[in-house]
């Protein structure tokens, strides 16, 4: 079994969850909890506290790494370039929302924060409110109608 080092290309709360999906077979086998395991396959580049109990506490310091902004702010670029096709003009809906997806995990919260249709505070800058809203809707429908 190979085993998924940190080495700040996934999201951090992405990365124990897979390490915690192992958690039974590591005390079974080594005594060991996923938190002891987990800190041990953080990348020596990335410096850790040594004062971690909990995995939130290993969440937290992993977010306070500059590899997480990088990881972050890379993934705000490929989510805003991510342009969607019709399937009937060559696009691949499974591959566009595997891409969106993968870009931050099981934060929907931060995707919608960082959409191109909304700007950091959750309203919208300029008076395009009500054509950015027809937009959002004819995409919808698209997309319904498209992929069918």
């Amino acid at each position: 079994m190979d085993l998924p080092r940190y080495e700040g290309n996934i999201h951090p709360d992405e990365w124990i969850c897979n390490i915690q999906k192992f958690d039974y077979y590591w005390r079974a086998k080594y005594g060991l909890g996923y938190l002891d395991i987990a800190i041990s396959l953080v990348d020596a580049t990335i410096k850790l506290p040594d004062d971690i109990f909990t995995g939130e506490e290993l969440r937290n310091a992993l977010k306070e790494d500059i590899s997480f902004t990088i990881f972050k702010n890379t993934n705000k670029r490929k989510l805003q370039s991510l342009k969607y096709n019709l399937e009937r003009n060559g696009g691949d809906t499974s591959k566009f929302v595997s891409t969106f997806l993968s870009c931050n995990g099981n934060d929907k919260d931060w995707i919608f924060r960082h959409s191109k249709f909304e700007n950091y505070d959750g309203s919208l800058k300029s008076n395009d409110t009500i054509n950015l809203s027809i937009k959002k809707t004819k995409w919808c429908i698209e997309l319904i109608h498209g992929g069918s």
